[in-house]
């Protein structure tokens, strides 16, 4: 049984990197969880991803590029100022400048640098090192 979907699916990445396969099939997804891949992906921690839509849902094909040493979801999702993200770095983050913390803002879902950059604080969702 399924309670937390981007959770579950993380978790599945994860798994596949450990054990050296090339790609991963997410079942089932959802728009947030495609949004935090699109963000993982522009910063190089997975490939392509491919969105299948069948009859009983939808999931998503993966490709790994090996590069994850460590990824998670951040429950509760914390709500973080803009001035805050050091702190929260420090947490989740193995070293500074290491990894990306994945928050969820007005502007959409964007990694914690670009939002510090923008100005804005947000929801913090995922970390990906």
């Amino acid at each position: 049984m399924m309670h937390d979907l981007i959770n579950d699916a993380i978790v599945n990445i994860k798994n596949h990197e450990r054990i050296g396969r090339s790609e991963c099939l997410v079942r089932p997804s959802s728009k947030l969880l495609i949004e935090i891949l699109r963000v993982f992906q522009k910063d190089g921690y997975i490939g392509e991803f491919e969105l299948f839509r069948d009859g009983g849902g939808s999931s998503v094909k993966i490709k790994l590029n090996r590069r994850i040493n460590n990824c998670g979801v951040i429950r509760p999702r914390y709500n973080v100022k803009k001035e805050e993200f050091p702190e929260w770095e420090k947490r989740f983050l193995p070293s500074r400048g290491f990894g990306i913390l994945v928050v969820s803002t007005p502007e959409g879902v964007i990694n914690h640098k670009e939002a510090r950059e923008k100005g804005i604080g947000g929801r913090l969702l995922a970390y990906v090192y």
